[in-house]
């Protein structure tokens, strides 16, 4: 009886549960005092545990971050100009679910990109769905799906997410094309869902960065409004790694 209602728990893909149960019938002496309810309770808490990582796992995988970053690792003993107060709150992720931007600038170096991934794996711990993309990755993908008629369901993808990181804005100039992606994909977002930019360039530089005026104003009105900002300052800690572990000159 025991060996079919495994079965049955691994075809209802209710594998969590199943684990549990055989964890309980290995260990008999741990659970042969609690109750009826008590040994349910635990199975349903361990399918539902289960669940969750299992989410948690797609999700991750889903963001596709450059970075394996977690919140844990950031580094606030170097003088970059980032606050822990701040981060602790962006942490708590109650900023997506209000649907608020995220606007992080600075040098190449001073570690932009791995916070901003940091903050994308909190959020998927946190159920929100997340996605990151260098902004010529996006505007070939989104070239590809104009080839490909798939662009309308690429636009309604991207609006869907919970969580959109874009790195490297501003580096190359913008087409009018590559303008009216943004616009649409902006003001699909807008007020609904949370939008990280990245960038080597200070937010006053970015309506040169854009190229068109009036889309440049429109783009930018969305984004920086309501927006939470990171202006990181300092070398490259990456540089200064690289000196930390290169071996010293002996004269």
């Amino acid at each position: 009886m025991i060996e079919h209602t495994l079965g049955q728990l691994r075809r209802l893909k209710l594998n969590g549960m199943a684990s549990a149960l055989q964890t309980q019938l290995e260990q008999p002496g741990t659970y042969e005092g609690l109750s009826f309810a008590e040994r349910l309770q635990l199975l349903v808490d361990h399918e539902e545990l289960e669940r969750n990582q299992r989410k948690q796992d797609r999700l991750t995988r889903a963001a596709q971050f450059k970075l394996k970053a977690q919140a844990k690792d950031i580094d606030y003993q170097t003088a970059r100009g980032l606050q822990q107060s701040q981060m602790a709150s962006l942490l708590l992720c109650d900023w997506l679910k209000k649907g608020q931007n995220l606007l992080l600038t600075g040098p190449c170096g001073t570690g932009k990109t791995f916070i901003a991934c940091a903050l994308g794996q909190q959020a998927c711990l946190k159920g929100y769905s997340v996605r990151y993309y260098r902004l010529p990755r996006l505007i070939l993908a989104l070239t590809q799906a104009k080839a490909d008629g798939s662009y309308s369901k690429l636009l309604k993808a991207i609006a869907s997410l919970n969580v959109l990181i874009i790195d490297d804005w501003g580096l190359e100039p913008l087409n009018a094309a590559t303008r009216n992606d943004l616009m649409e994909i902006m003001d699909d977002r807008y007020g609904q869902s949370a939008t990280v930019i990245i960038s080597q360039l200070p937010t006053e530089q970015w309506y040169q960065a854009i190229g068109d005026n009036t889309l440049a104003e429109a783009i930018l009105d969305r984004l920086l409004h309501n927006s939470h900002r990171i202006n990181l300052k300092g070398e490259s800690m990456r540089k200064k790694m690289n000196s930390l572990t290169q071996p010293e000159h002996l004269e």
